[in-house]
């Protein structure tokens, strides 16, 4: 017996063919469809996109919008609602579009306040080759009945985009397309946001054409009084720059301080003295600092490279005449475009009117980045030919949050973005509200909101966000920031700082978490060929012991008087639990024989990450005082995934029936026992992950700090009863991701989770 949708789907195909029948215009003929099945479903507009190269999405016709959007928009797969869509080939319904976390700037929505969305894959051979759908101005979920009707026509559209007419129509847009399509790079975004602005291209290097001198004292007095005047305009510089506290600030100051450094400028005057001329010198003396570092695999000091050549370059400018103190720009919003930039540079324009960084080449590490993250400006790195693809005085649409860059865009774009900008700004304003409320449910259970520290800039959150207390302290972080293995008085002056900030407030130390992807540059390791799941963590200080006794040792001192809690990463099995929780445990035993000051409490725990842990949880759960979920390992070993391969980013989710349950288990037998568990993976920093996390019963969530306020929101309006129901009822789903049901209950339940 045929299903209502089939049957009226057969009604609306007979009018579809006979559209394609009757008209040999290819855009036409999609409008007009697209006309008709808007009309089938009471939609008020309607798009098609069309896969093209197998590598975007185009919108190649519309419906209902007030002005033809063909052609101007193209969306990675997975990227936005249609990208998923498309990415997944699973259909999807909404109540209201905006809401969407994948929503994404540059979307089709036009002038009209579209709410209710419904799309569909369209799909031929197992492979995605467009994307159907329609919208609603009024906030009216799309029926199954609705969703099957269009997946069965999307079966019709299959047959339209693999037709001759249409390769034919594709062949001649791209000869005559030209410039019609809005220019949208792609690269990485090191930091989120959004920003637009004129785009102001800074190039930063100084042609040297004085060679050779022969007046040495003269090239000498050009030299003092150059590096002079630098040094004491950057003091100038930054002293009048408020940028509070953080490890940006201690960048600055390093800076200020390589500017100064006497070893530099000796190497500099020798040059001079050699024959070269002062611009020379200064080349000469950065190319064989260059040569001595640049082979290092130390992202500490190819940092330290970068900051080299800004100083050198701002010298070579104050050599020549031509610097200026103050960048001259007209634009009162404006978007920096280089091909790379030192912290200083940035500080050359005034920075209250940088509405985004874009840089040809930078890694998140990169000083520049940092310091751009603390004064809240969108970055993104990674795009090539930036010279070509951007010239002074255009208009640039930064979108740090997809790592996306437009090119003078369309008023669509251009209000889309001018949108996002004051909801972010609404929302910043939302979260800072939520600062002394409490974390509880609408149900009234306390949830427990911690951060997740590394860098100094981190602590700044402990006081913005008014956290429970630090869920995760990455002592790895300081270790590999420092230019060699820090004793224990160092790492003492590391933890005490933490400690002393927070007070009272629960702090859990991580031990040393080290190896795979996060390495020290003043160890020698041996290539692995599966470093992940090699010799890493406490593996390493296991066999290292020394290390782990003088990490213990300063976490003693830095707690004195107050309660320690120290986990373990990357345990295995019981024996390795035992050994690390004992050496702990002498170490402490020896601070009380020498009649040192200790902890008041001292608790053990570790670090669920392993899967083989997992059938032992009734023998180490005993043992231990608390565990924390490390969701980002656990997931790429559950799921033998490469969580670094680009390739299976996308590929398997945390919002998996599979991994769900593997999450229900542990914090099943934790309250068995009557353990404290947390977790602090990546999991606990987005509002739907995290919404899961509570309806499987976890209680106690470590956020990043830039996140905390998001997922607080969320857990502030939900009812964890229900939720549990409904995640429950989840659980034996054979789908490969459970994302999208998860956020359309958010979305009926008025769960935030922006």
């Amino acid at each position: 017996m045929q299903s209502p949708a089939i049957k009226q789907a057969l009604g609306i195909l007979k009018k579809l063919r006979q559209i394609t029948e009757t008209s040999e215009n290819v855009p036409q003929k999609l409008s007009d469809i697209l006309k008709n099945i808007a009309d089938a479903v009471q939609a008020d507009a309607a798009t098609c996109y069309v896969a093209v190269d197998n590598t975007y999405l185009e919108l190649f016709a519309s419906y209902g919008f007030a002005k033809d959007v063909s052609h101007q928009l193209r969306l990675r797969f997975n990227e936005g609602i249609i990208g998923e869509i498309a990415q997944t080939k699973r259909s999807l319904s909404l109540n209201n579009i905006w809401m969407y976390p994948k929503f994404v700037s540059g979307s089709e929505l036009e002038e009209k306040d579209y709410r209710s969305f419904a799309g569909i894959p369209i799909i031929q051979w197992n492979r995605t080759i467009g994307v159907l759908a329609v919208y609603r101005t009024e906030e009216k979920q799309y029926s199954e009945t609705d969703v099957e009707l269009l997946e069965t026509i999307a079966m019709f559209l299959a047959e339209i985009i693999v037709s001759p007419a249409m390769s034919e129509y594709k062949k001649s847009l791209s000869k005559s397309r030209g410039m019609s399509l809005k220019e949208r790079l792609k690269g990485v975004s090191l930091n989120k946001g959004y920003g637009i602005g004129k785009a102001v291209v800074h190039r930063r290097r100084q042609s040297v054409t004085n060679i050779f001198a022969e007046d040495k004292d003269k090239e000498l007095r050009r030299l003092q009084l150059a590096h002079q005047q630098m040094n004491e305009d950057l003091d100038n510089k930054f002293n009048s720059t408020k940028l509070g506290i953080g490890e940006h600030v201690d960048i600055l100051d390093a800076y200020r301080m390589f500017a100064k450094d006497k070893g530099w400028y000796q190497k500099i005057a020798a040059n001079i003295n050699g024959g070269l001329a002062a611009e020379a010198a200064v080349e000469r003396a950065y190319e064989d600092m260059w040569k001595r570092l640049s082979s290092s695999s130390d992202s500490y000091l190819k940092e330290r490279l970068h900051d080299l050549r800004d100083v050198a370059d701002r010298l070579l400018s104050y050599l020549s005449g031509d610097y200026k103190e103050i960048k001259e720009v007209e634009a009162k919003d404006i978007v920096l475009v280089a091909q790379t930039m030192g912290p200083a540079e940035l500080m050359d324009y005034d920075y209250s009117r940088i509405r985004g960084l874009i840089l040809e080449d930078g890694t998140p590490t990169m000083h520049v980045a940092i310091v751009a993250k603390a004064l809240n400006i969108p970055v993104v790195s990674k795009i090539k030919g930036i010279f070509t693809e951007i010239q002074n005085g255009q208009t640039v649409a930064v979108d740090g949050n997809e790592g996306l860059v437009y090119v003078n865009p369309s008023a669509l774009i251009e209000r889309d973005f001018y949108k996002k900008i004051a909801e972010k700004e609404q929302l910043a304003k939302k979260l800072a509200e939520l600062r002394n409320l409490p974390a509880q449910t609408l149900d009234g259970q306390k949830i427990g909101m911690y951060i997740n520290v590394g860098l100094p800039l981190d602590f700044d959150y402990i006081e913005s966000t008014n956290c429970d207390g630090v869920g995760l302290y990455r002592t790895e972080i300081p270790f590999m920031a420092s230019e060699y293995m820090p004793d224990v008085d160092k790492q003492v002056s590391y933890y005490k700082d933490l400690m002393d900030l927070c007070g009272r407030k629960r702090v859990i130390f991580r031990s040393l978490d080290v190896g795979s992807d996060k390495l020290l540059p003043y160890w020698a390791y041996s290539g692995e060929a599966n470093p992940a799941i090699g010799w890493r963590s406490i593996r390493i200080t296991l066999d290292r012991r020394a290390i782990l006794r003088k990490q213990i040792k300063a976490f003693l001192i830095s707690a004195v008087g107050k309660e320690l809690n120290v986990m373990f990463p990357m345990i295995s099995d019981l024996e390795e639990f035992e050994d690390a929780k004992e050496t702990l445990l002498l170490e402490l035993e020896k601070e009380k024989k020498r009649g040192q000051s200790v902890p008041e409490k001292v608790n053990v725990g570790l670090m669920i990450e392993v899967p083989s842990v997992l059938f032992q949880l009734d023998d180490i759960l005993p043992k231990a005082d608390f565990i924390s979920v490390g969701t980002n390992d656990l997931a790429q070993f559950i799921f033998a995934c490469d969580r670094g391969n680009p390739k299976l980013l996308e590929r398997y989710d945390v919002l998996s029936a599979p991994f769900l349950n593997v999450m229900k288990t542990i914090v099943d037998k934790a309250k068995e026992y009557g353990v404290y568990c947390s977790v602090c993976g990546e999991m606990a920093s987005n509002p739907i992950e995290a919404l899961a996390l509570i309806g499987l019963g976890y209680r106690n969530l470590s956020s990043s700090g830039a996140a905390f306020g998001r997922v607080k929101g969320m857990v502030r309006s939900v009812n964890t009863n229900d939720v549990a129901d409904y995640v429950q009822s989840l659980l034996k789903s054979p789908r490969a991701t459970l994302r999208p049901q998860l956020i359309s209950y958010a979305y009926d339940h008025g769960i935030e989770i922006y």
